[in-house]
């Protein structure tokens, strides 16, 4: 058997890639993932993981390419899972269509798969090479990764600013910095991730309702509002909109009497230490991860946004900006004390820059997952 140019390898790695983010938002707890199957450089098995409890992509791939499937390469996305959990283990599928090698993205980080599916690979005569672009499968599979490492979810934030960086206007007036094609883009952040979370200052100024609203519908992620003294308005649209998604409410220790309301209105209340009379946010975020919230998208003003990137809680960080010019004493991204040097700024890595219309989006990771 002649080894594979990495070229070939790597593009076919890459259409599994491009096939797992299909199921982006869709398969929480579970990764996403992607497989393609090839026989004499041809694609004859495609699949992805649609949701968790159905079958995974390795299947999805085998059932499409049937007989071709013996002999040929598997490039999948993530090591294939060798325990029975709502499925059976992949790699015994694998094994059964006597495929003839498997290149996986990356080993599966689950203490209960991680090197078993490639070892059980191996020793039924099956070639099995992990880490064929493993930085962009890493990528992929981030909220996935630190969820069941660290038992937190990836957390994400995104603002619009103008040019020259505000994100309103002195007043508090910030709709909308960006045009429909950016704010549309949102919508899709908002279906690709578990939960989103404001601040209550956002909800007492903007009123929002904190769904997704994409043209052919999506799915709602939990809302969550970090609210320590209750100040949340009753009347706030998202206790009235019709969403299956649930409302959280994050706050402090309270009088019964001050909780019952929020109940009320169909909220569910966590109730999270304190620190400087606050909620503190790394045990919300330990909360939420015991939820099996994996990915959370954080749409806050300066003063959430600015006290989780003080605390180092911020994982991923997407800007829009657009083409407009307050000046004077708008407001910041990030409230609060910053740092003195220029040394100790926050670097981010791995820069996207994309354009929607007139507006841009400068997007990057503050972490290794």
């Amino acid at each position: 058997m002649t080894t594979p140019h990495i070229a070939y390898l790597e593009k076919m790695m890459g259409r599994a890639i491009a096939l797992a983010r299909k199921g982006v938002g869709r398969t929480s707890p579970n990764p996403p993932v992607g497989c393609v199957i090839v026989r004499e450089g041809e694609i004859v098995g495609r699949g992805w993981h649609r949701k968790a409890g159905t079958p995974h992509a390795e299947v999805h791939a085998l059932r499409e390419a049937g007989e071709l499937a013996r002999g040929a390469d598997l490039f999948v996305t993530l090591e294939p899972c060798s325990h029975f959990g709502k499925t059976p283990p992949c790699c015994d599928a694998l094994i059964a269509a006597h495929v003839g090698r498997v290149y996986a993205g990356m080993v599966d980080p689950n203490p209960r798969v991680s090197g078993e599916g490639i070892a059980r690979l191996r020793a039924a005569g099956i070639p099995t090479y992990p880490g064929l672009l493993e930085t962009h499968c890493r990528r992929l599979n981030g909220p996935f990764i630190k969820q069941i490492t660290t038992a937190l979810p990836f957390v994400t934030v995104k603002s619009a600013l103008t040019l020259d960086g505000k994100t309103a206007t002195a007043s508090g007036d910030s709709q909308w910095i960006t045009g429909e094609q950016a704010r549309l883009y949102v919508h899709r952040l908002r279906a690709e991730h578990d939960a989103l979370m404001v601040g209550v200052e956002t909800v007492r100024a903007d009123d929002p309702q904190l769904t997704c609203r994409l043209p052919r519908g999506g799915r709602d992620p939990l809302r969550v509002v970090v609210d320590s003294r209750l100040r949340t308005p009753p009347d706030a649209r998202l206790f009235g909109v019709a969403s299956t998604a649930p409302t959280l409410i994050a706050t402090v220790e309270q009088a019964e009497g001050r909780l019952a309301p929020f109940r009320a209105l169909g909220a569910e209340l966590i109730i999270c230490r304190e620190e400087g009379g606050r909620v503190d946010l790394p045990d919300l975020l330990c909360q939420l991860g015991q939820r099996g919230v994996q990915s959370l998208l954080v749409e806050s003003g300066g003063e959430l946004a600015g006290a989780l990137l003080r605390q180092g809680l911020i994982d991923r960080l997407i800007l829009f900006y657009g083409a407009k010019l307050v000046g004077g004493e708008g407001r910041a991204p990030f409230a609060g004390v910053g740092v003195e040097k220029m040394s100790q700024a926050t670097r981010l890595e791995e820069i996207e820059v994309r354009r929607f219309g007139d507006d841009l989006m400068v997007s990057g990771y503050l972490s290794r997952w």
